[in-house]
Parts: structure tokens; sequence; C-alpha cells
């Protein structure tokens, strides 16, 4: 069985409306629930060089895009 625990923080309201729009919910709960998930989720959160694997990534699909519009 999971356990549940209540948790509050301060957070500017700019801030919660702006993650309720990018998580497309209407609640501040439900905002808050889904940002978590994501971040607990997302492969880039464990990485000590977030950003350095994030654009290694891209770089490596534009590269791949590119080769493969240079052989059409």
């Amino acid at each position: 069985m999971a356990k549940i625990m209540h948790v509050q923080t301060v957070l500017m309201v700019d801030d919660i409306e702006a993650l309720k729009a990018k998580t497309g919910e209407s609640s501040t709960k439900d905002a808050l629930a889904k940002a978590v998930q994501h971040f607990l989720d997302c492969e880039y959160t464990h990485e000590e060089n977030m950003w350095t694997k994030k654009l290694e990534k891209v770089v490596k699909k534009r590269s791949k895009e590119q080769s493969e519009e240079e052989n059409i």
C-alpha cells in the first residue's frame, strides 16, 4: 500500500498559473502532482549534466535529419 503525505509550499501566483497552463490542469493540486511526476520520470533530471545530454540528443537528431534530407 502506498503512503500518502500532505505537503505545503509557498509559490508565486504567476508560477502556479504558468504551471497550470503548461500541464493543462485547472487545479493547483493536479498541476503540481503532474509536474512532480514528470520530474521523477524524466530521464534528464537524473543526469549530472542534464543540459549537455539534452543538447547532444538534439544535435544527433538534427544531424540524422540532415543526412536523410541529403540522401533524398
